[in-house]
């Protein structure tokens, strides 16, 4: 299937400096735009989605921050939720404990591990997807393309 990536606004130096670190990536919205695609076409959006929702979460005010972290927790850690992230137990466990009176940093290790999973899984593959060579490739014109060990 043909990739559409005329909706990814990006230049060819940002769509290049996404290979460097997935901060990169994830800090431009052209990056994230094409990462949550990849994503979603191996049916794992919900880690960035989940990694998204702890960096708001980070900046909720006070009032708001019950609210807020039940939210994720219902949506991203409870068995069953609707997009169930991969953790592991321990991490699960803590959280639900501490779910009675959260804190603005309650979600902090599992979003560690969730952007590990990502830096060591997802975004290798990402790179050698055909969503991020077509990408590089729209944004090399005629004769000058540049010489990509990576596609």
């Amino acid at each position: 299937m043909p990739v559409k990536c005329c909706f990814y606004r990006s230049t060819s130096t940002e769509t290049m400096a996404w290979f460097e670190n997935m901060d990169t990536l994830l800090t431009n919205q052209a990056g994230l735009d094409a990462f949550r695609t990849f994503l979603k076409s191996e049916f794992s959006e919900e880690n960035v989605e989940f990694w998204l929702a702890c960096e708001d979460f980070k900046k909720t005010e006070s009032a708001e921050i019950a609210s807020k972290a039940k939210m994720i927790y219902s949506e991203f850690i409870e068995a069953d939720a609707p997009r169930e992230i991969n953790i592991d137990f321990s991490t699960r466990d803590l959280i639900s404990k501490n779910i009675a009176e959260p804190t603005l940093k309650c979600f902090d290790e599992a979003q560690k591990l969730i952007y590990s999973l990502m830096a060591k899984d997802s975004f290798p593959r990402f790179l050698k997807s055909e969503i991020y060579k077509t990408l590089v490739n729209s944004k090399q014109v005629g004769n000058h393309k540049k010489w990509f060990p990576f596609l």
